[in-house]
């Protein structure tokens, strides 16, 4: 990976931007957008857009969506103390001893959660799963008033985590699900601006609150609005190359095996073939995943949108998702991108992406 697009791809991590609330990284991916193509673009859902190859052919959409889980602030109480709710799917355990930062009117402001002491704990609440409900956020306050002051209810926040290199070319961030997909959709098209020549039109959109809307969320009014011909939504998968996984259920994906093609609901056979030919043909690694129902990514959304838009989905292998430490490789990142260019350099005017 380019040290430029390493440096914007940390960026985009570290921008606070939970689901609802994507305004900030959404205004870092198009300002990146804005080195790529003057063709940008912003709709009322918050659904950001870039687009190279204007009428140049068949319309394809690359759509990653840019939003994080975090929380929202629910209640203050009169001695300050912050109750709050998640925002996207959550194990509770992961707050515990967090730092968040609150995304206010008058800026960031940090506080901690807060927990009984298990000094404190009956030997039976020792042994309880902690919920969001016996948590609560500390921002200092020593009431009410002093709390309002800084904070309103229905304010965001996420947790107060930086992104981090390790080794091997791993990369960790509590955001990776799915900025990864944001930038990917970009690189992509970064990648493809390169060749001079695009036989397409791609329109690469940093899609909202798919986290919160498996049903649609911003990807389906960007669909609707592209009438594309072809989509490829990136997102990630579960790596499955830790202890405690059963392969035979889960599947099995390594960090560094590259990306991850799905095959089976709301997925298109004939663009996942398309691929699956692609990869080969770049000789790059690559893995295959079932889909029997749900893929629980946009790729619902924009499949069934308006006539109905032949997608795929290219996932990439993730370990420990939904946490403060979200862990990916790189190279795993950088071929996604490849491989979606590839796929756009071997569009022909004639191709056809009606199952026959």
């Amino acid at each position: 990976m380019r040290p430029e697009s390493l440096a914007f791809l940390k960026t985009l991590l570290d921008s606070p931007g939970p689901s609802s609330f994507e305004v900030v990284p959404a205004r870092a991916w198009r300002a990146e957008a804005a080195q790529i193509t003057p063709d940008i673009d912003v709709d009322v859902s918050g659904n950001s857009f870039a687009t190279i190859g204007r009428n140049a052919g068949r319309r394809v959409m690359f759509a990653g969506h840019i939003d994080e889980i975090g929380v929202i602030v629910t209640h203050i109480d009169e001695t300050g103390y912050l109750s709050f709710d998640g925002v996207g799917g959550w194990d509770s355990q992961v707050f515990i001893g967090q730092r968040i930062h609150l995304l206010t009117r008058g800026g960031t402001i940090t506080g901690v959660i807060g927990k009984k002491a298990i000094h404190l704990m009956s030997p039976e609440d020792r042994k309880k799963v902690s919920v969001i409900d016996d948590l609560w956020i500390d921002i200092g306050a020593r009431n009410r008033e002093e709390a309002a002051a800084l904070v309103r209810v229905g304010d965001p926040g996420v947790l107060a985590v930086q992104a981090l290199e390790l080794p091997n070319g791993r990369l960790s961030s509590r955001a990776l699900d799915n900025r990864l997909g944001a930038y990917v959709v970009l690189e992509a098209l970064r990648l493809l601006q390169e060749d001079g020549v695009v036989p397409a039109q791609v329109t690469a959109v940093a899609t909202t609150r798919e986290e919160i809307a498996y049903g649609g969320g911003g990807a389906r009014p960007s669909a609707y609005a592209l009438q594309a011909d072809a989509a490829i939504v990136v997102d990630v998968t579960h790596a499955t190359d830790y202890p405690g996984i059963d392969k035979r259920k889960d599947g099995d994906y390594q960090l560094g095996n590259g990306p991850v093609i799905a095959r089976g609901a709301a997925v298109s056979h004939v663009l996942a073939e398309r691929l699956i030919e692609a990869a080969e043909a770049e000789g790059m690694p690559y893995r295959l995943e079932a889909s029997g129902r749900d893929t629980f990514t946009d790729a619902e959304a924009i499949f069934n949108t308006h006539r109905g838009v032949a997608t795929a989905l290219v996932s990439i292998p993730l370990r420990y998702m939904h946490s403060p430490n979200e862990l990916c490789q790189l190279d795993d990142v950088q071929n996604t991108a490849r491989l979606l260019a590839a796929f756009v350099r071997r569009l022909t005017p004639d191709v056809d992406f009606v199952p026959r």
